[in-house]
């Protein structure tokens, strides 16, 4: 005769796995896999506004550059990378830094 085994509600096994379904949920991957950008802004929008810029080289993770702008504000704005304002600005932190290791 077989017996099936089910998973009682004080079940060791199934508290184990309920505690792992419970801490794993919410954790993001390390190094997530997937583009940041969904929707890119073309618009100028005035460096006065922006506090910092992100460059994130394409990758495994997402097959095109990405560009991030963190506004005064506190929000966040993907810029489209290939917008001449955008290539600009790209290209002006990009000579910043290599200035500054020299």
């Amino acid at each position: 005769m077989s017996r099936t085994r089910s998973f009682a509600p004080g079940s060791p096994l199934l508290l184990l796995l309920l505690a792992c379904a419970a801490l794993c949920r919410g954790a993001p991957m390390a190094g997530e896999l997937r583009c940041q950008c969904l929707q890119t802004e073309t618009g100028v929008i005035h460096p006065k506004h922006i506090a910092n810029v992100e460059l994130i080289p394409e990758g495994p993770h997402c097959g095109v550059p990405e560009v991030i702008a963190t506004m005064k504000e506190g929000m966040k704005v993907c810029l489209e990378p290939t917008a001449p304002w955008v290539k600009l600005i790209v290209t002006k932190i990009l000579n910043s830094t290599t200035s500054k290791k020299s």
